[in-house]
């Protein structure tokens, strides 16, 4: 396939040069992706037909640590973040050139992360210059560090949702696990000030074993809290999380949580949603099934039409350095967007190119019915066997 690329310099309405300075010329399903090198034809990867898996995988979300800096300690985060400064990361203007060519492909959600994200200076000029670009932009913060003034610098800068993380129904549980004394009363004043506000927000819960047993309690707060969504994460062991490896849930565990959380779509007012339990579609599949029911958007909203794990396949993950990985947890690197132009490492990335080959998985993952709706967590594949196609180690179902 011939691409017939040249690169121009462009100039916007005022006759300055644009912040990327260059534009690209290519018949459409190279402008498509903003493909921009001749290497993209000779590209061998590790796929049974070596062909570049782009057409059926656009860009729908990215979460962007745009520092490594934090304010917490919290025992299982992933960066092992704490209060910096970290080197190498990136600039203003890098971030504007790096958007820019995000949205030459794609007009994604960005989420805004860290580390604590509140803690660059230059958050809401990013924010509000990913807001003109068409993206969709949300914040995680921890939102100890959320005043009156930084609700409406969110809003200002066109910021549509924050979350916010509690992973304990009170100061003892949720303290503990953030390793800071007054973390959760503080993030309940920073879910005050956003309601006062008008701000959406989430929770979001990281479960391990030491609040399992809590789960419903944190729902029901959040239901009380008013949250839009309630979002639950099951521990990938990265980061400072290695040394909560014996806190992961077991795989039987993780099963009978699923099938709880998928119990209480039709008990709660607020969106539900599971991250890094990419199970949990395999289950709503299931039970839907034994219950007679059709998978509706207009019931289900967006798992009705995504997948378990989208790492490579519809998301991905921008490092404080710029690296990129399929996620978070997923620390392998497919590229740096200070060597060379996003557009090009979310086209021809192997590790991209192999994730999104489902025929390529290994073990039972391999076999499953289920694996172009579950795909299993690379991250804990990766990270259990050393290998991010090889089975999912926490997974009790065995392929029909």
């Amino acid at each position: 396939m011939s691409y017939g690329l040249r690169v121009n310099p462009v100039r916007n309405s005022s006759g300055a040069l644009n912040p990327s300075g260059i534009v690209l010329k290519c018949n459409p399903a190279a402008e498509q992706w903003g493909i921009i090198s001749n290497r993209v034809k000779n590209q061998k990867l590790k796929t049974p037909n070596s062909e570049l898996r782009t057409d059926n995988y656009p860009l729908r979300m990215v979460a962007w640590e745009l520092t490594r800096g934090c304010n917490l300690s919290c025992v299982h985060c992933r960066a092992s973040a704490e209060r910096g400064p970290y080197p190498g990361e990136l600039s203003t203007k890098e971030c504007l050139r790096v958007m820019n060519e995000i949205a030459s492909i794609s007009k994604p959600v960005i989420i805004l992360t860290g580390g604590e994200p509140l803690l660059r200076t230059d958050i809401f000029d990013l924010a509000r210059y990913g807001s003109s670009k068409g993206f969709r932009m949300v914040m995680a913060t921890n939102g100890t560090l959320i005043t009156e003034e930084t609700i409406r610098e969110m809003k200002t800068s066109g910021i549509q949702r924050i979350s916010i993380s509690l992973d304990g129904p009170n100061a003892e549980t949720h303290d503990a696990f953030r390793k800071v004394s007054g973390a959760f009363e503080g993030s309940l004043r920073g879910i005050e000030m956003a309601k006062k506000g008008g701000l959406e927000f989430q929770i979001n819960t990281t479960i391990t074993r030491a609040n399992l047993h809590l789960i419903a309690e944190i729902l029901r707060l959040a239901v009380a809290l008013g949250a839009a969504a309630h979002h639950i994460f099951l521990l990938v062991p990265t980061g400072r999380g290695k040394e909560l490896k014996d806190q992961g849930i077991s795989a039987l565990d993780y099963e009978k949580t699923l099938h709880w959380f998928y119990e209480q779509r039709d008990q709660v007012p607020l969106q539900l949603k599971a991250t890094c339990a990419p199970h949990y579609y395999r289950i709503l599949r299931q039970r839907a099934k034994k219950e007679g029911k059709k998978i509706l958007h207009q019931r289900e909203g967006l798992d009705a039409t995504t997948r378990g794990c989208l790492g490579g396949i519809s998301f991905c993950f921008i490092s404080h350095i710029g690296q990129v990985q399929p996620c978070g947890y997923l620390e392998v690197n497919c590229g740096n967007v200070k060597e060379k132009p996003f557009q090009e490492i979310w086209a021809i990335s192997e590790i991209f190119q192999n994730l999104r080959n489902t025929d390529g998985y290994q073990g039972k993952c391999g076999k499953c019915e289920f694996r172009k709706i579950c795909g299993g967590c690379r991250a804990r594949a990766y990270e259990s066997l050393g290998d991010y196609m090889a089975e999912e180690p926490y997974c009790i179902y065995e392929p029909v």
